[in-house]
Parts: C-alpha cells; structure tokens; sequence
C-alpha cells in the first residue's frame, strides 16, 4: 500500500512541473535544430514560423529553393551559444547541398537567436542561408558547360570538332515586307546553301505557329561573317549563336558522321561545372559564392580514315550519277570510308543499306562456290560462248555476245564470261550460292553501334534458270556496298571481318559462318589480280596490288545497268558503285581515283 501511494505521488510531480514549475519550452539549441531540420526537408513554412520574421523568412527561403532546385540539403547545429539568463544566443551551423547532377555545395554559416518572452526564434535576416547573402539579395545558378569533345578519326584527326553556329531567325511580325526580306536573305545566303530562295524563307515563314520565329539558316562563324554586312541590319532578322560538333565541310561524311554524332552526343557533352552567385533587387549579378569547373569528356575516336573518306568523297564528286564507295581495313572491318555523292544522298544512306543486283561482281562467289564443291578448277576449261541457253527457256548472253570459246575458269572470271558462270550456277545444288555467299558475309546481319547496315541477301534458288541468272549476280539476290566491301575483305584474308565503327564499342552479328577454304581462296585471288593484269580492270595496273572484279547489273526492264568494282589492295578491301553508267568503266575510274589519292 506504501509503495502504491510513491509511485502516485511520483506522477503528480511530473504532471506539476509540466504546467510550468520547471520550464519544458524549447531552448536555443533545439529552436536551431528544429529550424534547420524543417529547411533540410524543404519545408518552407515550418523553418519561417520558427523565425521572428516568418513573412520575410518564407519570401526568401523559396525563392532559394526554387533558384537551387535542390536533390537534397543536409544542415546540421555545430554549436549554439548563449549566457545564463540571456535572451540572446548565436548559432554556427553546415550546410551541405546536394545540387543533382554530382553538384555539392557546402559551407559554414552563422545565425542568431533571440527569446520573446518564453519562446526563441531564429532572428531573420537573408545571411542565415549564407553569410554573404544581403538584404534584398537572393541566389542565381549558372551552368556552366564544358567545351564538346572532338570525334577523331584513326589517327587522332578530328572529324567532329567544336565550332560557333550562328542561327538566322526570321520574326515576320517585326520584318513588315517579308518577301523583301527573305530576298534579301537568300541573295546572301544561296550562295552558301543552293535550297535556300525566297520562297523557301517565304514559304517557311508561313507554316510557323503565330508568336514564333523562322530558323532561315544554321551557319558556321566564318560563313557568317561573310554574309553579316548584307543581313545584319535587316528588319525582323535575329541571331542566336551556340556552339555544335561540326564535319570539315556541311558535306563532308554525310551519311555516317550525323549518325556518330548522335550516337554519342551524350558522351561528347562532358560535365558541366556549376555557378552559385547573389543577384540584387535589380537582377543584376553581385558576387561569386561558389563555383565548381566543367570536366570536358574524352575525345571519341573512330575506325574511320579522313584520308580515306576525303579520297572516296574526291574519287565520287565528278560523277553526275549517284555513286557510292564503302572502304574497310580487311584484316579488322574497321570501316575507314563511306561516300556518297550529291545525287547518292539524296537517295538515304545507299552506300550502307542500298540493295542492289550485284553483276558480275557476284562471281566472286559463284566462282568461290565452283572450285570448293569440286564442279571446277581455276584452271578447268570451260565454255565461254557468246550466248547459252538455260534449260531451254532463257538466253544469257555476254556483253556484246563476246566469244572466247574454250578457256579456263580464270580467264572466263576475268573476261567476266556471264555464259560460262550461268551454266556453273545451274549445275550446283538449290543453296550452293547461298552457302558460299553466306561465307563472304553476304547475307550476314552486323548491328554496328551509330549506323545501320544491310549486307544482302542471296536466296536459294529451286528454278534452275533463277539459279542461273544469280550466278552472274542478276537474279532475285541483292547486295549493298556495304556487303560487297565485306566480300571483298574477307576474300583479302579469308576470314568474315565483323565491321565496326566507333573504337571501344562493340559489333553483334547474328552469326558467324564458316569461312571459305583456303584452297579457294588463292586462285580467287589470282583470279582477281588478272582481272586488272589483263582483263575487265586494266586502268588499275598503275596503283600497286589491286585484286577485284568488275560488274555491270541490270535493273528495271533490263534496259539499263549499274556500274560495280569490288576489290582489295593490301588490307584495304572496297566497293564502288555508280548507278544507271551502263557500264562498270566509270566504277572502275572512280576507284582508281580513289586509290591514287589514298596511297
């Protein structure tokens, strides 16, 4: 019973000092950490009731949430001080911001505190967030971004690198004439880029949204400069500037430098540093609290060759026909040039996923697919007429019905005797041109990171005269010159190159197949030197060890052709292609034009 009555009497004693015997309000040190736990959670409210002036305290602490834009806040009571009975105490505190993107801003700030009557509150001033921080004062942030990375070529020359693009912007509603002002704009601007006129800027102009501007034109620095005096004053005309990774020339890799770039656009970027400062009441900057540098990203180095794709662009230029050139190290796949003239890029990426028949360029296979199924040696003689009859039903004559009579394999290949590779077509099982194609990589699916690529396709053929045609490369097959660069390389080593672009990164394939026999592999090769020692391809001769084969493919009625030369010289294995020539001559000019200026 005694210790019934303690124990009540002990309760008692709490209850009583809780209404005021003893004081239970919030001293200094908790009213500080209170107020700087509520600012870390971003509760803007809370931390400006626990001070003296909570109107003031809210206005400021979101316009630096909201300036900041913080992931995160640690803030943390160091140490509060204050003597005795004194309604004044003084407050030393971290604050650590976490700003996103591995931006950290840390310091040491100072605060005082003061008691009204029985509760104390954090005395307001804008210092409290940062010692450097004044009245009227709040924070700006400014990225500040690191200069863009170059893309290199093989030998560390640039293929991309950093440079000013001025925008010429075009506001219709400030220009007043507009078709004065857009013919002024293209009397300037045509002559740096042909499909800008007056009415493409009139007709431009007229398709944007009410309130916005018209992009006339993105040019480099030096272009505009050459242009400001005749467009800087006229009316309506703005200029922006930013600066973007650009080619040696607006042309120059046209078909494969865009699709780099945007592959690694974000690893191009780097990290961009950080820039804290005041701003007073008129917006303008004051002082510098923090700043924290860019760290510019490593430069991406490619497979490719400027030399090599300058030769090819230079070898393609005067030809008023589409044409295309692909060129690879053999030995690797690394792709060192793909090139396209005007009238190639107008058509896409053709020189990468173009299907087209092959011609005679395909004989490469057929003969390949001969000689390792025992049908033929290079040296077995056959039959070269003028013209053959496939299984009664077809005629595949030679160009101009050429006649060589009797004569070995090697010389029907490079006299490029269609006769003589139909009739071994048709001799040779459904999927025999398949197999063998397959070998060469001809049909084989390469994803290469930052471009896309079509090798071909060569179907098996059931129909003895379809099987026929594909042994002269016309038939249902199909190839880019993409995939006959990779015949071409892999006749050069005798083994599949997988082809890759951007250094580090890998290329898948869909699969791997066994690669040709090295009994076949040299007499093709033999075969391919004397199609320049003294057959299709003897404007070659002049530029060292040029091993290929020439090829003429028909398309549409059958009427006109395409031009072919596909061939290797050392470890560099390449396919040109020139539409609608009716002849492989232009084909073959534009490859030796290429490899004089290649070396």
């Amino acid at each position: 019973m005694i210790a019934r009555k303690v124990a009540l009497f002990g309760v008692v004693l709490l209850l009583v000092s809780g209404c005021g015997l003893f004081s239970s309000r919030p001293g200094p040190d908790q009213v500080a950490g209170d107020f700087l736990a509520k600012l870390a959670a971003g509760d803007v409210d809370g931390a400006a009731g626990l001070t003296d002036d909570p109107g003031g305290a809210k206005e400021v602490l979101g316009k630096v949430r909201e300036v900041l834009k913080p992931e995160g806040l640690g803030a943390r009571v160091e140490q509060v001080r204050s003597a005795g009975e004194s309604t004044t105490a003084d407050a030393t505190a971290q604050l650590d911001w976490d700003l996103g993107h591995d931006h950290a801003w840390s310091y040491r700030t100072e605060f005082d505190l003061r008691r009204e009557e029985d509760d104390w509150k954090v005395h307001w001033a804008p210092s409290v967030v940062h010692p450097k921080l004044a009245v009227q004062q709040t924070l700006g942030v400014a990225e500040v971004k690191p200069a863009l990375a170059p893309v290199l070529d093989r030998d560390g020359t640039p293929l991309l690198a950093p440079e000013v693009v001025v925008s010429i912007l075009l506001d219709a509603k400030e220009a007043g004439d507009v078709n004065a002002v857009a013919a002024a704009l293209a009397a300037a601007l045509t002559p740096i880029d042909a499909a800008i006129t007056q009415a493409s800027i009139v007709d431009g102009v007229s398709k944007v949204p009410a309130g916005q501007v018209y992009q006339v034109a993105a040019l480099r620095d030096a272009d505009y400069q050459t242009v400001k005096p005749a467009i800087y004053e006229l009316p309506g005309v703005r200029f922006t500037t930013q600066t973007s990774l650009l080619a040696p020339s607006r042309t120059f890799g046209s078909q494969v430098l865009p699709a780099v770039r945007k592959a690694v656009e974000e690893e191009i970027a780097g990290r961009a540093g950080l820039r804290v400062y005041t701003v007073n009441a008129a917006g303008d900057e004051v002082e510098t609290l923090h700043e924290q540098a860019p760290e510019p990203a490593q430069a991406i180095s490619t497979a490719l060759s400027r030399t090599a794709q300058a030769a090819a662009e230079d070898a393609l230029e005067p030809v008023p026909q589409a044409a295309m050139l692909v060129a690879l190290q053999a030995s690797t796949g690394e792709v060192l040039a793909v090139a396209q003239n005007g009238p190639a890029d107008a058509e896409g990426p053709v020189a990468l996923t173009g299907r087209y028949p092959p011609g005679s360029t395909f004989k490469i296979v057929t003969a390949a697919a001969a000689m390792s199924s025992g049908q033929a040696t290079a040296d077995s003689p056959l039959p070269c007429p003028g013209k053959a009859v496939i299984d009664g039903r077809r005629v595949v004559p030679n160009d101009h019905e050429f006649d060589k009579g009797t004569i070995p394999l090697h010389s029907a290949f490079a006299f490029s005797c269609n006769t003589t590779f139909a009739q071994l077509a048709a001799g040779m099982a459904p999927d025999a041109l398949t197999k063998a194609a397959e070998s060469f990589g001809l049909g084989v699916d390469f994803e290469i990171p930052a471009i896309t690529t079509i090798t071909g396709s060569v179907p098996p053929a059931t129909d003895v005269v379809e099987r026929a045609e594909d042994g002269f490369g016309q038939g249902k097959l199909l190839a880019s010159p993409f995939g006959m660069a990779v015949v071409a390389a892999t006749t050069a080593t005798g083994e599949m190159p997988v082809p890759t672009l951007l250094k580090g990164r890998e290329t898948k394939v869909d699969r791997t197949p066994a690669p040709p026999a090295p009994a076949v592999l040299e007499p093709l090769r033999a075969m391919m030197r004397e199609v320049v020692e003294s057959g299709t391809a003897p404007q070659l001769k002049p530029y060292g060890d040029v091993r290929g084969k020439t090829g003429t493919a028909q398309f549409g009625d059958g009427t006109n052709s395409h031009g072919w030369f596909v061939g290797y010289r050392g470890d560099v294995a390449f396919a040109t292609l020139i539409l609608g020539t009716n002849s492989s001559a232009p084909a073959v000019d534009a490859t030796a034009r290429f490899l004089a200026a290649f070396g």
